[in-house]
């Protein structure tokens, strides 16, 4: 996948919800406030969606959040993004979409429950998950999501839309370790080789830093998929024996979202290989496992998968 064709398999294209040009704006596309709120959160409705959402999604990352105040976990999970947002400081905008007062909008995107939760890239819908989350899971796929919005140019940081809300005290642990910011600000940067140069150097310092290793395993993945050639998929399905070719098609899978494609191909191509091409394959997909982290219970199903192919 390059920078500049990013495509996603039910992507959804977005121009058709922009206002013409002179389109009034209405309240709405100021800084949330109150408990979902945040230095990085907007509320939207129809007529600010083509500025807030749309032509913001050129520079930065816009997670788009449709919630509604009668769906249970609308509220919490509200919570968990704005707090979220305050902490990734600008790498992604958050968007908030009451279905009830913007019903074209939900139904333009096709929402059927809510909470649900896209992102949008260069005015394209990616599909991040349905329902409440924890903080932890919902870090999962913003990391996901950085990822991709680097591998396609989307390096932007926001600045900030509102005043900070302060941090209560016993959350100060959670604050972003000032360990991994060489790294962070270099994918930040589009600087995937100095990426990788900080990631390496962290892990050589401390060979068991699993946040590290997790990094340089994205970051890579990034580099792979960006100089993927063009006829790759038909490269590997021409010749199912090079097995560089099918470990690409597995990387642009990840990084288009079929998570479970990308882990079922590689396991097939280490189902009928032996030796080196085997161990070859094995470690690149323990490598995409550290990409999607080991809480994803995709990862537990195709470990377990992995080891009744290995024995």
């Amino acid at each position: 996948m390059s920078q500049s064709n990013f495509s996603r398999p039910g992507a959804i294209d977005l121009s058709a919800l922009r206002k013409p040009a002179g389109a009034p704006a209405a309240a709405g596309g100021s800084a949330a406030g109150g408990s979902a709120g945040g230095s990085y959160v907007l509320n939207v409705n129809e007529p600010t969606f083509q500025s807030d959402v749309i032509e913001r999604s050129l520079q930065v990352p816009v997670v788009v959040e449709f919630w509604s105040p009668r769906a249970p976990g609308s509220a919490e999970l509200g919570q968990v993004l704005a707090k979220l947002s305050t902490e990734y400081a600008g790498k992604f905008v958050l968007a908030r979409i009451d279905i009830d007062a913007n019903p074209q909008l939900a139904q333009a995107v096709g929402v059927q429950s809510v909470p649900l939760v896209i992102a949008v890239l260069r005015g394209q819908v990616v599909p991040l998950f349905q329902g409440p989350l924890g903080e932890a899971e919902a870090r999962q796929y913003l990391d996901q999501l950085l990822t991709v919005a680097v591998a396609n140019g989307v390096t932007g940081r926001a600045e900030p839309l509102g005043p900070a809300a302060e941090a209560p005290a016993a959350e100060e642990e959670d604050a972003p370790n000032p360990r991994y910011a060489k790294a962070e600000d270099a994918v930040g940067a589009g600087d995937l080789e100095g990426a990788i140069a900080a990631y390496e150097e962290l892990i050589k310092e401390t060979p068991n830093d699993a946040e590290a290793k997790s990094g340089l395993a994205r970051v890579q993945l990034v580099k792979r998929t960006q100089e993927a050639p063009a006829d790759i998929r038909t490269r590997a399905a021409d010749n199912p024996d090079d097995l560089e070719a099918q470990m690409l098609v597995a990387d642009v899978d990840l990084m288009g979202g079929h998570i479970e494609d990308a882990f079922s191909r590689l396991i097939k191509v280490i189902q009928t290989t032996a030796g080196d091409e085997r161990n070859t394959v094995r470690l690149h997909l323990l490598e995409l496992f550290e990409v999607v982290g080991a809480e994803d219970e995709r990862v537990g199903k195709a470990r377990r998968r992995l080891m009744a192919a290995l024995f």
